[in-house]
């Protein structure tokens, strides 16, 4: 059985994950849970799944879920010294299933320790690609993508030699206002915003698609994963979300990996890779069924985010951790009803013209970059 730790075990993907589990009964065993502020939750997670350690966002959720888990011997942490503490132990695997960039010192922990790394947090690779890679090179640790699109891209490659890969295609549903007119989306409710065509996920995430941030992140997350420079990335809009990204070769083929929209398949080839267990959870896919795939070119001038994103990506050193702050500073006020929708895209680009970038920073100045940039952000909002 495969221990396992889950970062982020109460959001969208720590949920599957754990759905994952339960469906390959005597597969896994979970060892180590963490989460924010969602005690209820944790407390039954931890009563079913019984780990050794969880850890909570802050001393007062530690009181209360310790005083539920009182009749079990479960250690309860909090803050982020509670939570390197579980990215690090002793297990087979690490699921990072946090939203931001606060996933980025846990997944460094569980790296530096040793521990095959399951990655959800984008952010991490987002902010800090060049360090996380270098780290797991040094450490020997494989970074298997959980994303549907990297997870993708990921199984095309298996068995291909890197030398033959020309370049990758990320496909992208195009969210709920792929035909929205330009001169509406002004007016875009949270409502509207989160109701995706096609997958269910958490809040941030699906604003992020949204926007198609989301993909820009992505974006400089395959760039990291795959080792391949960005003109060797392209974006299709693929409103069905069938296929969940492409391979091209340097012979001209193309290889593709088709499946339902549904999170919980990419999850379980993590957690078993390099082997394949039969998931009756879902059904399976019937092209029949489906009738047709269309794929359409992105809109950089109606989503300006995903324009952004792969610029900052571009720009490397500090510019893509002040990116992503800033956009999780203004998705938060979309969110509270704060801003409108494209204010969103005005932040970001109003902080990164704020920012002089840091060619080669280190974590401590990636960190000082994404203070910065939140504090810039906040300004904006205020005034707004």
């Amino acid at each position: 059985m495969k221990r396992i730790v889950i970062l982020g075990s109460t959001g969208s993907i720590g949920t599957r994950t754990l759905e994952v589990i339960e469906a390959a009964r005597g597969e896994f065993f979970v060892v180590g849970l963490a989460a924010g502020r969602n005690v209820e939750l944790l407390e039954e997670q931890a009563r079913r799944y019984r780990p050794r350690l969880v850890a909570v966002g802050d001393e007062s959720a530690a009181r209360e879920l310790s005083g539920r888990l009182s009749d079990l011997p479960i250690r309860v942490l909090s803050g982020e010294a509670g939570l390197l503490e579980v990215a690090a132990m002793e297990a087979d695997q690490v699921v990072v299933a946090l939203v931001g960039a606060v996933g980025l010192l846990p997944t460094l922990a569980a790296i530096r320790a040793g521990r095959r790394v399951a990655l959800a947090n984008k952010e991490t690779l987002v902010t800090a690609g060049r360090i996380v890679t270098e780290e797991a090179r040094a450490h020997g640790v494989q970074i298997v993508p959980v994303d549907s699109e990297h997870s993708a891209i990921f199984q095309c490659l298996a068995g291909q030699r890197r030398e033959d890969l020309a370049g990758v295609i990320l496909t992208a549903s195009g969210g709920p206002f792929r035909e929205t007119p330009a001169e509406e989306l002004s007016r875009v409710t949270v409502k509207e915003a989160l109701q995706h065509p096609n997958w269910s996920m958490g809040g941030k995430i699906t604003i992020d698609s949204a926007t198609l941030m989301n993909k820009g992140l992505e974006v400089i997350e395959a760039h990291w994963l795959f080792g391949v420079d960005y003109p060797q990335i392209r974006i299709v809009v693929h409103p069905q979300s069938i296929i969940h990204s492409l391979v091209e070769m340097v012979d001209g083929s193309v290889l593709a990996q088709l499946g339902l929209p549904d999170m919980r398949l990419p999850i379980q080839y993590a957690l078993t890779h390099p082997k394949r267990l039969a998931h009756r959870a879902t059904r399976r896919l019937s092209l029949p069924e489906i009738g047709r795939l269309s794929f359409e070119e992105p809109d950089f001038q109606r989503f300006p985010c995903l324009r952004y994103a792969i610029e900052a990506g571009k720009m490397d050193g500090t510019m893509p951790a002040v990116m992503n702050a800033a956009n999780e500073v203004a998705v938060g006020a979309f969110s509270a009803g704060t801003i409108g929708f494209m204010d969103i895209p005005r932040i970001v680009a109003h902080v990164m013209n704020q920012h002089a970038v840091v060619a080669r920073p280190l974590v401590e100045g990636i960190l000082e970059a994404d203070r910065w940039a939140r504090q810039e952000a906040d300004k904006v909002v205020r005034r707004k």
